[in-house]
C-alpha cells in the first residue's frame, strides 16, 4: 500500500507529469530497489539459520538449514573409498594372523680330510700327512627351526582358524599362530582338505576377533578388492587394494608338498598377494571376506588369484559340527568339454564332462555311487539336476551342493542319446 499511495501522490503532482510508459518504468526500478534491499535484510536475520554464506567463496550457496539441523540432525557425509578401505582395515585386521611352520632340522657341519693320511701314506709324507684337505659333511644333532609361513583368519571366537592346505601341509611340523596384538598361541590342525586348497587350524582362546564372511556369488568384476597378510613372512599384516579382474579361473599351482595342484572357479585380482598372503582375506567394501588367498601368477604384475569364501563355508560347518571335511562323492574322473575340444575330438556335445581315466587311476572308481548308477568311462555328463556343466559350473562345484546321502539325477549321453540316472552320494575317503 505504501508503493501505491507514493505513487498516486507523485502522479497529482501538478510540477510533475508522468506518460503511462514512463510510470511502468518507474514502478518496475523501484520494485527491484526496494526487493534487493530486502533480500539484504532477510540474509542478514535468516541466513545464519538457514545456512546462508558459511562458505566465503560461495557466500549465497543453499547448505543444509540449520533449523533441520536441530530437528533431525547434522546431515550425514558420504564416506570417500579411503574412508571405507581404512575402516574395513581396521575391523578386520585384528582378525588376520600369520601362521609359522617349525621343525628339528639337521645341523650339518662342515670338516676337513687328508685323503693321504693312512699309513700306506706316511712313508711318503710322514706323520703330518701330504697337508692337502677336502671338505666333507656330516650331521652334528638338529635345531628347531621356522621353515615356512603364512596367513590366515579367526572364523570363531573360540579360536577356529582358516588358511591354505599348502601352508600347513608338513605333517612333521608345528604350527604357531601369531595375533595381531604380537601374541603368540600354538594351533592344532583340525583338517586339511582332501579336494582343494583349505586347511583348518585350532587356537585357545575365548571372545576372540572373528571376520565375517559375505558371498562370493555377489562378486563383480571391478569391485573393490582388500588384501590383509603375512607378505613375504616378514611384514604382518600387510593390506594392499585392487579390484576384482576375473572370476571362474582354473590354474594350476606349483610350491604344494604334494606337487602341482588343479584349482578352479578361483577370483582373480590385482591387489597384490606375495609369499606369505597364503591364506589370507581377501575382502570387499562391507568388510565381508569373499575369498582365501591361495596363488600368484609368477613372471607377471599383480595377478593373484583366491578360492571363492561359498567353497569353504560348508567345509567351515562340516569342520565345526564333526569334527572334519565331510564331502559328497560321485567317483569319476573326468575331462571338461569346450567347443575347441568337441571339435577337435568330434564329440556330439559341446559341454558337460567326458568320464576319462587320469594315469594309471580309473574312469570311474569301482563301487562307487557313479558305478553303482551305471556311469562308464566315454559317457559324457551333460547336468545335475538340471543344472548344466559347463567351464564355470564344473561337476565338481556341482556336487559339492549337495550332502552325503542325496539323491543326485544326472543327465548322460551315450551312443548318441541322452538318458537320466539317479547316483546316491557318499562320503569321500
Amino acid at each position: 500500500m505504501f508503493f501505491y499511495s507514493l505513487i498516486i501522490i507523485v502522479m497529482n503532482t501538478e510540477e510533475t507529469k508522468f506518460t503511462a510508459r514512463q510510470l511502468v518504468l518507474f514502478t518496475v526500478v523501484l520494485s527491484f530497489v526496494v526487493s534487493v534491499i530486502g533480500t539484504i535484510l532477510a540474509l542478514g536475520v535468516l541466513g545464519p539459520l538457514f545456512g546462508f554464506g558459511e562458505n566465503p567463496e560461495a557466500p549465497f550457496v543453499f547448505n543444509r538449514p540449520k533449523v533441520l539441523e536441530k530437528i533431525i540432525g547434522p546431515e550425514e557425509k558420504t564416506p570417500s573409498h579411503d574412508d571405507l578401505v581404512v575402516s574395513v582395515v581396521k575391523q578386520n585386521a585384528p582378525a588376520v594372523v600369520s601362521i609359522v611352520a617349525s621343525k628339528d632340522v639337521p645341523v650339518v657341519e662342515k670338516y676337513y680330510v687328508d685323503p693321504f693320511s693312512n699309513d700306506f701314506f706316511k712313508q711318503f709324507f710322514g706323520d703330518n700327512g701330504s697337508g692337502v684337505q677336502i671338505p666333507q659333511y656330516r650331521q652334528k644333532g638338529t635345531q628347531r627351526k621356522d621353515v615356512s609361513s603364512g596367513s590366515g583368519f579367526i572364523v570363531s571366537s573360540d579360536g577356529m582358524v582358516v588358511t591354505n592346505k599348502h601352508v600347513i601341509a608338513d605333517t612333521a611340523a608345528e604350527y604357531t599362530v601369531f595375533l595381531n596384538d604380537g601374541s603368540k598361541k600354538p594351533a592344532k590342525v583340525l583338517a586339511r582338505d582332501p579336494m582343494q586348497d583349505f586347511a583348518v587350524l585350532k587356537i585357545e582362546g575365548v571372545n576372540l576377533p572373528v571376520v565375517k564372511l559375505g558371498d562370493s556369488s555377489a562378486v563383480r568384476i571391478g569391485q573393490a578388492a582388500i588384501v590383509i597378510g603375512n607378505a613375504l613372512g616378514e611384514f604382518r599384516n600387510t593390506v594392499s587394494v585392487g579390484v576384482i579382474s576375473g572370476l571362474h579361473r582354473s590354474v594350476i599351482a606349483d610350491g604344494a608338498v604334494s606337487g602341482p595342484e588343479s584349482l578352479e572357479e578361483l577370483i582373480q585380482t590385482d591387489a597384490a598377494i606375495n609369499p606369505g598372503n597364503s591364506g589370507g582375506p581377501i575382502l570387499n567394501l562391507n568388510g565381508e571376506v569373499v575369498g582365501i588367498n591361495t596363488a600368484m601368477a609368477n613372471g607377471a604384475e599383480n595377478i593373484g588369484f583366491a578360492i571363492p569364501i561359498n567353497k569353504v563355508k560348508k567345509a567351515i560347518a562340516s569342520v565345526k559340527s564333526q569334527g572334519r571335511i565331510i564331502y559328497p562323492f560321485l567317483g569319476v574322473r573326468y575331462v571338461v568339454i569346450t567347443k575347441d575340444m568337441a571339435s577337435t575330438a568330434k564329440l556330439a556335445r559341446d559341454y558337460g564332462v567326458l568320464i576319462s581315466a587320469s594315469g594309471q587311476d580309473p574312469a570311474v572308481v569301482a563301487g562307487g555311487p557313479a558305478d553303482k548308477a551305471g556311469i562308464k568311462e566315454g559317457d559324457i555328463i551333460l547336468s545335475v539336476n538340471g543344472a548344466r556343466i559347463d567351464s564355470d559350473h564344473t561337476l565338481t562345484s556341482l556336487i559339492q551342493k549337495y550332502n552325503v546321502g542325496d539323491s543326485v539325477t544326472l543327465r548322460v549321453f551315450r551312443d548318441n542319446k541322452e538318458f537320466d540316472v539317479k547316483a546316491v552320494l557318499e562320503e569321500r575317503k
